[in-house]
């Protein structure tokens, strides 16, 4: 079992992105009610550095740009807190030796690597990489009877939130690391990107498995070799 006593951090990183995906909906709240009624078409980041100045002279209309203005608040509101818990658990884990080692892993951010290493909890947990791959959701499931298939298992088994961490990881790794880019193609030349980007994702899982477990920095060669 998980150690009770890194149950709470893990759980504030939880609550992070929880607090994430409400600030995106917030968000794209925004750029929807815009372009609806405006037919302006706003980016992201736009919408984050919009004044009161600018709103008056997008949004004339004093109930709409009403609307806007509390649910920009909302979304500043969300971003500080974000960063209070971003803050407050990279206190509590930073000077971790796991931790250092994971930010050598292609693909992976601070965020990403504290998920990995607060889901994971000690290596010591799983007995071979193989255990530790389908606890992250990187392989297939099936039901197996004297050897023989018996069906699809259960896909919900295992951490989604390692799932997504290494499928977000595997993005970033295909977008700015040449030898990976070149191993997804590979891989999707055969079957297609979704497979290839999970095939990606399985590697990282398991080059993550034995960067926590031996104490050792990431070696894109040895791993995508």
């Amino acid at each position: 079992m998980y150690p009770k006593a890194e149950r709470a951090v893990r759980d504030l990183l939880r609550k992070r992105g929880q607090l994430v995906r409400h600030k995106t909906a917030t968000l794209l709240s925004i750029q929807h009610l815009l372009t609806r009624n405006t037919g302006v078409s706003l980016s992201g980041n736009r919408i984050k550095q919009l004044s009161m100045a600018d709103l008056e002279r997008l949004v004339p209309e004093a109930d709409l740009a009403l609307a806007v203005r509390s649910t920009l608040a909302v979304m500043h509101c969300l971003a500080a807190e974000i960063g209070i818990l971003e803050r407050t658990v990279k206190e509590r884990v930073k000077l971790r030796p796991a931790f250092t080692q994971l930010l050598s892993v292609s693909g992976l951010g601070d965020i990403l690597a504290l998920t990995i290493m607060l889901e994971t909890g000690e290596s010591g947990r799983f007995a071979t990489v193989g255990n530790y791959a389908s606890y992250c959701r990187c392989v297939g499931s099936q039901k197996l009877r004297n050897g023989k298939r018996k069906g699809q298992g259960n896909t919900k088994n295992g951490n989604k939130y390692l799932a997504w961490a290494f499928v977000e990881a595997a993005n970033c790794a295909v977008r700015y690391t040449s030898q990976i880019k070149r191993y997804y193609q590979r891989k999707k030349d055969k079957t297609n990107g979704v497979v290839a980007l999970k095939a990606v994702a399985h590697t990282l899982a398991r080059a993550c498995y034995y960067v926590r477990r031996n104490q050792v920095p990431f070696e894109t060669a040895k791993a995508f070799g």
